[in-house]
């Protein structure tokens, strides 16, 4: 049961006069004494100090609580504006403390928006500078502290409005049910407990320019602390800017502590348990003491109002406008929006059965339904979805600084450093330039191949995949329309580049290749054949780019880059999807006397290309794989699962990029299909669309691989 004895015992009434002897006797004060009011104690303006006399009922330990506290802060941010302890004393059995005075202005609903982002800014400082801080009385269970909102329900009789209690009944029932189960999960320390409006002092600015009345500290959640200032910020707003207001005030805070998705989620709530605090204890509290009735009522008014206003539009929409997370919609619902808005040019979602995936953790996704799905299937996230290497490092850099490559700042550098470090000792490819996309990246190389050749003419694989921009969708037999191919474009049937070489119309200037010839179904060629397109390239006075988009971090299982597995130096290298492990970043490693002739001709800038946040997520997935070993991960796991596979059906692959070959396309979209309704993700790939894509997170483990091969095993012969 929460404490009740500082509320139930009469607050003390002494009259100025006896507080001007009580300066004087206690501290050596002289001067006007002036009231400041207060419910439970009592607090005056003495000279150019705060005196406040305790009720009978306050526990020695609380004092020294509060004294301690302000201590503490003090020395974690003494810049926040805390009001000093001075001296102590007693008299008739109360303690008496001076403090400093702290000067401003008081404020309520006028407070525009920068000084809603400013309170809570000073608010999330004020829970940092106390949350290495504790005390053994700050246990204390108060009545007004938000989790101990169900005791409030003993007191529900005082409420005489039928209407009105049963708003204070279904926001108890809220927290019975939503917060109660979720509160031992919130992040807790000790906390100020009290700061409103009324506890704080603006400066000129509207700033807080003085922190007060320590009084209601306790050990507490910090988001139902932040809720209580919130609701205090809150008041006498008209209805239509309460939300927009609070999100404000949610910013500065979040600035300061990013809020868990726990913590948005309940905020509305807590916020409703503060205001069902107020407006119960001011009812009972008032048949106590109806003489202290215009202070105790004073915040009852726009607290009834708020509680009105959350009941009516629904705790729901009250957490959604907070920050809470939205519900999930109906699959087809989505599908059908997806269809209006994106139009008819995008392509058509995968699976006969969508997938309508809300989170993702390593090698597993999980659907709208709850369902895991395993991830054999997507490269992006190479190092897995959502590691939380990669996710800190973007988190942490966008809360420091983002912005474009004309400016200096060390991730950038760093990064192309370490990609220079990644490629062949003697190769020569010493020269980055960091871009967004796959796409992106194969564009820069095409430009670059044709300033250094004066060439016109690409050489591509027969199904080959490079990208979306309008030049490089010209070198992506994939997505060809049927019946056309670019003039300057011709294409070889994996692995002979000649009879395409003589077919070229105009001089060659690049030849794009794939080292693990993907798209065209899965292909490892001798090294001896790699190396002859790339000398046959060299002849017709053509670059050879090495895109290594999908083969690349190590995914074959061998090398970082799939090019190195066969002994060549590629003039030019381009990465994309993985490099961030699902963050827009992508590269273009080259020799300088390559870059030379580009920028001879021009000079190249991507406004987000390498920018602090992308290129300190590609350092941090370049670190893990290191760290956790996954290039040697993607090799054991791919081997046991090739041979697990290779009784079952036509099988190729090196480390975790794996063809199965079947005899037809419709085949292989049954079987994707049938593996997609038991929970695994694959692909299809090929001219043919016959070869079903196993391309899972290099996380994958072995009983992952396990899995693949029993249900392909499953599926195969079903259908």
């Amino acid at each position: 049961m929460a404490e009740a004895s500082v509320l139930e015992a009469p607050p003390p009434r002494f009259s100025a006069k006896e507080v001007e002897r009580i300066a004087a006797e206690l501290f050596g004060l002289d001067g006007e004494a002036r009231d400041l009011g207060s419910e439970r104690d009592q607090t005056f303006l003495v000279g150019d100090t705060v005196l406040k006399i305790s009720n009978l009922a306050e526990d020695p330990a609380v004092l020294d609580l509060e004294a301690k506290a302000i201590e503490h802060i003090l020395l974690v941010d003494p810049e926040l504006p805390v009001a000093r302890l001075q001296g102590s004393g007693t008299y008739e059995g109360h303690f008496v403390r001076l403090f400093e005075r702290l000067h401003g202005r008081a404020g309520g609903p006028e407070l525009a928006d920068r000084a809603l982002f400013d309170y809570g800014a000073t608010h999330a400082r004020l829970n940092l500078a106390l949350r290495g801080f504790f005390h053994p009385a700050a246990r204390r269970q108060l009545l007004w502290e938000v989790g101990q909102a169900p005791a409030l329900r003993q007191h529900l009789s005082a409420i005489e409005d039928a209407a009105q209690r049963r708003l204070v009944e279904v926001a108890l029932d809220r927290y019975d049910e939503h917060v109660a189960p979720r509160w031992p999960s919130l992040r807790a320390h000790v906390v100020h407990g009290d700061l409103t409006l009324g506890n704080i002092l603006l400066d000129g600015n509207d700033r807080i320019a003085a922190i007060v009345d320590f009084g209601d500290t306790s050990y507490s959640a910090q988001a139902a602390d932040f809720a209580i200032g919130l609701a205090s910020l809150l008041r006498g707003r008209p209805n239509d800017d309460v939300f927009r207001a609070a999100r404000v005030a949610i910013d500065g805070y979040a600035s300061r502590i990013p809020f868990e998705p726990v913590e948005l989620d309940l905020l509305g709530d807590l916020v409703a348990a503060r205001l069902t605090a107020n407006v119960t204890i001011s009812a009972w509290r008032t048949g106590s003491y109806p003489e202290n009735a215009g202070y105790i009522q004073l915040e009852d008014k726009d607290s009834w109002r708020l509680l009105e206003l959350f009941d009516a539009a629904g705790y729901e929409e009250v957490a959604r406008e907070l920050g809470a997370r939205r519900p999930t919609r109906p699959s087809a619902e989505l599908a059908k929006r997806r269809g209006l808005a994106l139009g008819p040019a995008l392509t058509d979602l995968t699976y006969r059965h969508p997938v309508h995936v809300v989170r993702g953790k390593g090698v597993w996704l999980y659907d709208a339904d709850g369902r895991r799905l395993l991830d054999a299937y997507n490269n992006v996230p190479v190092v897995g979805h959502c590691h939380p290497r990669v996710t800190e490092a973007v988190v942490r850099q966008t809360r420091l600084l983002n912005t474009h490559a004309r400016y200096l700042y060390e991730p950038l550098i760093e990064l192309a450093e370490r990609l220079v470090a990644t490629m062949p000792p003697g190769s020569g490819l010493d020269t980055v330039m960091l871009v967004n996309s796959g796409s992106e990246a194969n564009e820069l190389a095409w430009r670059f191949a044709l300033a250094a050749t004066g060439g016109q003419g690409a050489i591509v694989s027969d199904h080959a995949y490079h990208g979306v921009t309008a030049a490089i969708a010209d070198f992506s037999p994939e997505e060809w329309p049927a019946g056309s191919k670019p003039a300057h474009v011709e294409t070889f049937v994996p692995f002979d580049v000649a009879p395409a070489l003589e077919r070229l119309s105009v001089p060659l200037a690049a030849t794009f290749v794939d080292g693990a010839f993907t798209s065209d179904g899965i292909h490892f060629p001798p090294p001896e054949q790699m190396a002859a397109i790339l000398d046959e390239t060299h002849a017709a006075g053509g670059l050879f780019v090495a895109d290594e988009v999908q083969a690349g971090h190590g995914r074959t299982g061998e090398h970082l880059w799939s090019f190195a597995r066969y002994g060549i130096t590629p003039d030019i290298v381009t990465l994309g999807k993985p490099v961030g492990n699902g963050y827009p970043v992508a590269a273009v490693i080259t020799r300088r006397e390559i870059a030379e002739q580009l920028a001879a001709q021009t000079r190249v800038f991507s406004t987000f290309g390498g920018n602090p946040v992308a290129a300190q997520a590609a350092l941090a997935v370049l670190d893990v794989i290191e760290d956790e070993r996954l290039v040697e991960n993607a090799a054991l796991v791919g081997a046991r699962l090739i041979g697990s596979l290779e009784g079952i059906a036509e099988v190729r692959g090196s480390g975790l990029l794996i063809g199965v070959e079947l005899g037809s396309s419709e085949e292989a979209e049954r079987v994707v299909n049938h593996l997609r309704d038991e929970g695994i993700l694959i692909g299809r790939t090929g001219r043919d669309g016959n070869v079903l894509k196993i391309r899972p997170p290099l996380v994958f483990a072995d009983e992952h691989a396990d899995l693949v091969r029993d249900a392909l095993a499953g599926a195969l012969e079903e259908v």
